[in-house]
């Protein structure tokens, strides 16, 4: 007997930067329920990837001084990284920028085109290139994007439009009698009453003010929006053709069982996608869950308001299944959660350190105590185990439930119910009381059986949501993972079975203060990155004129600049002999200039910083001291190169950590027009400590 198909998809990540703790909520969302689909017996196929067109990516790149393409690679990558991280089990990684996917949607907006869904016309209005919209002054908040509380400014271009009305009574209708097509509730009375019932507008789908997209094919001056070209990723990334040769996998998984996607991009999943797929002829997809934001403190996370908080820096301090529990257990199903160091801490020393892991821990190490490490069920039952058996055998079904109806945060309290009755089971039977009577063996055995049984029932439970911790807890005791459909019987744990003789501590409890200083440490090594991106950026000619050939002489080495300000011009070796002109600053004092201090030092030591691709951390001798100094110079010296040299120092400059690594001064550096470095070294032989003057 085949298994019932379940395909689902979450928002494919916009490709214009590393995606923060928020970001990652999704995909861990999507994960979680993805695995639980599994566990019910679903063929489940599970998509993710990135969207990687669009104006913002072109200044992004033209700012980085890389081609779009060349962006985008290095952004899906790390992108990519952070799924797997994060240990998510997708099925497929789409990229807008894969061949096929491009060719479908040239296709697509062609047929859109000929059967009259599409003409041209020209668009004038208010635009925000962060979201890549047009908007109405009536649509403004407070004169500001309403979308992203961004500024606008006017715009007017040639454009294609979609005819959005055509289809609006028929989508109406649709969502009036799929009361399951938008959840939750709230976002669904908001699309009728905020935008369906007031009449749509036709929608903009063609652009020629910018080049980074799928070109037209009957007019190449203009590429395909971003939305168009976005939100098809879910039909063509299973083997959709608009010629009609769909492949099986298609024909077999659509329509999408689920689009998981944030609340702020409800309006495009459930207004303008649909009506494309009428227009296709295509159903619609069965539903579109609108999840809520993760928020740090107050606000919704922003690198421009700096309170970004990335999923491989918690994972650093707390651990992967950690960091996936506090997101999914803190999320609730219809409003926005939030997520601080504080409350990370309080989760884990709470939930993960005391409630599980210390059963766990207890339960093994009394079994090897009392018994040798040997579990039996010696059949010595009292009224106050029915009670726990009964909650084990219910909890299953109860969070199957709740994953049903997607409130995924419910479903994984629920399992921890079952662990915090298990600890009040231990206070009740007081198992260290009933091993100083002899005559009370049998009851002590029976004890410690329902407290692995109930572990093991509720270890298989967690599988969806901590499935690394899952497996830990099932080694230990020995045990396999059940299915549902087992957890519904008690004592399938083998009688006689033998635990490990030394339980692994799960979750060790933290100390808020050292992490508080970790979490100060990685906010400095992060504001020194925007810094220094900032001033790359500030440094960037962005209007698609020919760069210019800018340089200047910087500091490398971060202990004000950061980790990344690789900025500094090269006149060094290997670079064209080309004059270059900078932008004058304010003119200085030399009373200004006399307070800083440049010394000659010799690299005596040199090692990459472990998890960074920028950065090497140089020991470098001054007179009689050596100096650490953190210089984002990786890509252009390896740390074999660097010692030996004799380099030029900023000797008073603030210490500052990056990257957990502590740096104390700056080297020097230039940079040429292509970006190439190249260390500040004296012309002549100089002793370590000379001064430069």
């Amino acid at each position: 007997m085949s298994k019932p198909k379940y395909y689902m998809t979450t928002a494919i990540a916009y490709t214009s930067g590393k995606p923060h703790i928020g970001n990652t909520y999704e995909i861990v969302l999507a994960d979680s329920i993805a695995r639980f689909r599994r566990e019910q017996g679903y063929d489940v196929f599970f998509q993710t990837g990135t969207d990687e067109h669009g104006q913002k990516i072109e200044l992004k790149a033209a700012e980085a001084g890389v081609t779009p393409k060349e962006f985008v690679d290095n952004v899906a990558g790390e992108i990519r990284r952070i799924w797997d991280l994060m240990n998510t089990s997708y099925d497929k990684f789409i990229r807008t920028t894969d061949a096929d996917h491009e060719r479908q949607i040239q296709k697509m907006f062609k047929k859109f085109y000929d059967q009259g869904d599409i003409y041209k016309g020209a668009y004038e209005g208010l635009y925000c290139t962060p979201c890549e919209s047009f908007w109405t002054e009536s649509q403004l908040v407070d004169g500001k994007c309403p979308d992203c509380g961004r500024e606008v400014k006017p715009a007017k271009e040639e454009a294609y439009f979609f005819k959005m009305s055509k289809y609006a009574d028929r989508l109406i209708e649709h969502i009036n009698t799929h009361p399951e097509f938008i959840q939750p509730v709230s976002r669904k009375n908001e699309m009728m009453n905020n935008f369906l019932l007031p009449g749509l507008q036709d929608l903009c789908v063609s652009r020629t003010s910018f080049k980074w997209g799928i070109p037209v094919t009957f007019d190449e001056k203009h590429v395909v929006y971003v939305w168009l070209d976005a939100l098809s990723n879910y039909i063509t990334g299973i083997g959709y053709d608009c010629d009609g040769e769909s492949t099986e996998q298609f024909k077999k998984n659509w329509p999408a069982d689920l689009h998981l996607i944030g609340k702020d991009i409800i309006r495009f999943h459930t207004i303008y996608w649909p009506i494309f797929l009428m227009a296709l002829g295509l159903p619609l997809p069965k539903q579109v869950f609108g999840h809520p934001w993760l928020l740090q403190g107050d606000g919704k996370m922003s690198k421009s308001r700096g309170n970004v908080l990335y999923a491989d820096d918690l994972v650093d301090v707390f651990g992967v299944d950690a960091v996936r529990y506090f997101v999914l257990h803190e999320m609730p199903f219809d409003n926005d959660g939030v997520i601080s160091w504080e409350l990370m801490v309080e989760r884990v020393n709470s939930d993960l350190a005391n409630t599980l892991g210390n059963l766990v821990n207890r339960t093994i190490s009394m079994t090897n105590k009392y018994f040798g490490g040997v579990v039996e069920n010696r059949g010595a039952a009292e009224p106050v185990d029915e009670e726990l058996k009964a909650l084990a055998l219910a909890v299953p079904g109860i969070v199957s439930k709740k994953m049903d109806d997607l409130r995924v945060a419910d479903a994984i309290t629920e399992t921890f119910t079952l662990f915090k009755r298990c600890n009040k089971y231990i206070d009740e039977t007081m198992p260290w009381a009933l091993a100083k009577d002899e005559t009370k063996r049998d009851r002590l055995a029976t004890v410690l059986y329902n407290l692995t049984e109930c572990i093991s029932i509720g270890a298989s439970l967690l599988e969806a949501f901590m499935p690394e911790t899952s497996a830990k807890i099932l080694a230990q005791l020995n045990a396999r993972k059940r299915s549902l459909d087992e957890m519904t019987q008690y004592g399938l744990y083998e009688s006689g079975t033998k635990v490990t003789e030394k339980p692994e501590i799960l979750f060790a409890r933290l100390d808020l203060k050292e992490v508080l200083a970790k979490a100060e440490e990685i906010a400095k090594a992060q504001a020194a990155q925007n810094e220094a991106e900032e001033a790359a950026k500030a440094g960037a000619e962005t209007d698609g004129q020919k760069k210019g050939a800018e340089g200047k002489a910087c500091g490398c080495g971060t202990a004000g600049a950061g980790a990344a300000t690789e900025a500094g011009a090269n006149a060094g070796e290997g670079s064209a002999e080309t004059a270059i002109d900078l932008e004058p600053k304010a003119e200085i004092t030399y009373d200004d200039f006399a307070k800083m201090q440049f010394q000659v030092g010799e690299v005596i030591a040199c090692e990459e910083v472990p998890k960074s691709r920028k950065l090497l951390c140089s020991q470098v001798k001054i007179g009689s001291q050596v100096r650490q100094i953190v210089s984002g110079i990786k890509a252009h010296y390896t740390a074999e190169e660097m010692v030996g040299k004799k380099v030029m120092v900023l000797t008073n400059l603030k210490p500052a950590t990056l990257a957990g690594v502590k740096s104390e001064g700056m080297l020097l550096c230039a940079e040429d027009a292509n970006g190439k470095l190249s260390l500040v070294t004296p012309e002549r032989p100089m002793p370590a400590g000379a001064e430069i003057c």
